[in-house]
């Protein structure tokens, strides 16, 4: 039994709140109020089923991807497959990985069909799907320590930078990481794309020093999908070169997806040293503390 998903207005009247289980999304769409209530009406629609539909194949979607898929997954589960397996060949994969990223795409999806919309957010817990027609703009900003909550970067996207979703992962966060990084935001074509591409690129900014805690995933979550992958509990302080090797590291990743046009741009930050990976074909405007 999931329970029943909650759906209601925030104070402000004007962003839709629908939470079901570990799923907590914000969305604001921007229009005539008309078009606005329609597209949340189809939001509440398209999001009330959908973690029922997960747990329903969940041991599936904790399979990596790099073994032959032992069922064929539709609807969100099938979303977030496609969105693994580019990166499934070269890396350890489940399609856990894009959950929170496909979830925004899908009531995102929902929320603009037939609808005449200036710009749309829909954000699963920082992992963000966005639409944005011709001559609009979004900004979003970026905290690197969630237990210091500051407004550390920003970025500025505009709808000719083609980018529809933005996600985050690091040790810090919800998810369990092998690596180190504070925060590591990636923009790319979808949500979920950037949600399986932050993970691997925060999975790799890491190095040996004894100033990093790890543990057995299994030891911390029974249900995790990470099995027995060693993950990251603690950070010490590291000095100015561990930092640099360890960035240095997750910035050729986020490099070689990029020239395989997986992502559009990334942002690393480890403790208040930040490295950017601007876009190819746009200027995006990228603000770092």
């Amino acid at each position: 039994m999931v329970g029943e998903a909650q759906i209601r207005y925030l104070k402000d009247g004007r962003r839709l709140h629908m939470q079901h289980g570990p799923i907590d999304i914000i969305a604001e769409a921007f229009g005539s109020d008309e078009e606005v209530c329609n597209a949340y009406a189809q939001g509440e629609a398209a999001f009330s089923n959908v973690l029922a539909d997960l747990v329903s194949v969940l041991p599936h979607l904790q399979e990596n991807l790099g073994a032959k898929p032992s069922v064929i997954l539709n609807g969100v589960a099938a979303e977030m497959g496609k969105a693994c397996l580019p990166f499934a060949k070269e890396h350890f994969v489940t399609p856990m990985a894009a959950v929170a990223g496909a979830v925004a795409d899908h009531v995102l999806d929902a929320m603009i069909k037939d609808r005449s919309l200036r710009k749309l957010y829909v954000n699963n817990g920082g992992d963000i799907a966005l639409y944005l027609a011709p001559g609009e703009s979004l900004r979003a900003g970026i905290v690197n320590n969630q237990d210091a909550p500051a407004l550390d970067a920003g970025i500025e996207v505009g709808s000719s930078d083609a980018v529809g979703g933005m996600a985050t992962s690091g040790w810090r966060g919800r998810s369990l990481s092998p690596g180190i990084a504070d925060a590591v935001t990636v923009l790319a074509s979808t949500a979920a794309g950037a949600d399986v591409a932050a993970t691997l690129i925060a999975g790799a900014v890491k190095i040996d020093s004894p100033a990093i805690e790890q543990e057995p995933a299994s030891n911390l979550r029974d249900d995790t999908d990470l099995g027995e992958m060693l993950v990251t509990t603690g950070v010490g302080p590291l000095s100015e070169e561990e930092i640099e090797l360890a960035l240095s590291s997750g910035y050729a990743l986020a490099r070689s997806f990029q020239q395989r046009g997986l992502i559009q741009s990334a942002y690393l930050s480890l403790q208040g040293t930040t490295r950017v990976l601007k876009q190819l074909t746009h200027h995006q405007n990228w603000r770092t503390a």
